[in-house]
């Protein structure tokens, strides 16, 4: 399968295109919601996201109309915690691009024509999150949702901007560089981006935990977004 940057907008961190080889997985088919991130909190694992509303909503995550939504306001550590008492985790970089892109070169999970409001939740047209699984003419070749759009996705992978240029091509589990800035990568873009980040090569971050920080403090957990939510997998 090919990883990186295929089509003219492509950017520096995307190159060079290369071939990896994978190891199965599955994938969940829609971004994690609030209800099933709930039942993390239930069970005493999880946090609390940081904030309880959405960009637009205050009443949002432990609003009952809003159960089937993605959850948002989680940090990397929230993601990785969730993912780990659901018997799963995170999807690295490589699987993620996989799951969303298929076997051939295709620039959006649907194909190559660009975002439209039948195909995802992006541009800003409905300004805030939607419903998971929302969108199924925007489905990935696996019948993976909302890979383009809706909110962003953090992934298992430190980021490095030249890590394409080192990784290795069979299971690639991204850069070694946490100790210099603990970036983690986020992909797929949200309801607010466009064309350029929902494309599927394209590779976003944020700042994840620093583990040299105490438990409690901010930067323990990372940085959390109104725009970012996540999905886990499971190595067979």
């Amino acid at each position: 399968v090919y990883m990186g940057g295929l089509d003219v907008l492509l950017d520096s961190d995307e190159i060079p295109a290369h071939k990896v080889q994978l190891n199965a997985f599955w994938i969940d088919q829609v971004e994690v919601t609030n209800g099933m991130y709930g039942l993390c909190v239930e069970a005493g694992t999880c946090r609390l996201p940081l904030k309880l509303n959405s960009d637009n909503r205050f009443d949002y995550f432990e609003n009952p109309e809003f159960q089937d939504y993605p959850v948002v306001q989680v940090a990397w550590y929230d993601a990785n915690a969730y993912c780990q008492w659901a018997g799963r985790r995170l999807p690295t970089e490589a699987e993620w691009e996989r799951a969303a892109r298929g076997d051939d070169l295709r620039t959006y999970p649907w194909g190559g024509e660009p975002p439209n409001e039948l195909n995802s939740n992006a541009n800003n047209i409905v300004g805030d999150v939607t419903r998971v699984g929302s969108y199924p003419a925007g489905a990935s070749p696996f019948g993976v949702l909302d890979m383009a759009g809706n909110v962003w996705e953090w992934v298992a992978d430190y980021y490095s901007g030249r890590y394409y240029t080192e990784s290795p091509t069979t299971n690639p589990l991204g850069s070694d560089n946490g100790g210099l800035n603990f970036l983690r990568v986020i992909r797929g873009g949200s309801f607010q981006d466009n064309l350029f980040n929902l494309r599927v090569s394209n590779r976003g971050y944020e700042t994840g935990p620093d583990p040299s920080a105490f438990p409690g403090e901010a930067e323990y957990y990372g940085r959390s977004s109104v725009k970012i939510g996540f999905r886990c997998v499971r190595a067979d």
